[in-house]
């Protein structure tokens, strides 16, 4: 049943939304501080959680797979629209900020993809 997703989600993301402002009052910020992260994180766990734990029917395992896919995507892209009306409103050091960032993550995939090399797949039609 998708209920059960879209309780999953509510819940992931009202702890995620207190949990940041908690966050952002102990730090004395005037905003929400990582909420929307800790919201993703939480539904991540208690996605696979309930499928590895919980014997689920196949229509309920469906409804939270589909709500915890489509609740990343959407708060990204919200995200990323806020970040880059924050950038352009910081003036350049917000966006060489952003620029750096970026190239670094770019950067980095090289490195990182070492860690996890694969063996190669044979082409098809040769026998191993």
């Amino acid at each position: 049943m998708i209920i059960y997703g879209v309780a999953i989600l509510s819940l992931s993301m009202l702890t995620g939304v207190f949990l940041g402002d908690l966050l952002g009052v102990i730090l004395d910020v005037e905003a929400n501080v990582g909420g929307v992260g800790i919201a993703m994180l939480m539904l991540l766990f208690l996605s696979s959680r309930t499928e590895s734990k919980f014997k689920l029917g196949p229509m309920t395992a469906d409804g939270i797979t589909f709500w915890s896919a489509m609740y990343i995507p959407i708060v990204i892209a919200m995200a990323a629209k806020s970040d880059v009306y924050a950038a352009l409103k910081g003036g350049p050091v917000a966006l060489l900020a952003g620029t750096l960032a970026v190239a670094g993550g770019f950067a980095l995939v090289p490195v990182l993809s070492r860690f996890c090399r694969r063996p190669a797949i044979p082409p098809q039609g040769e026998q191993s």
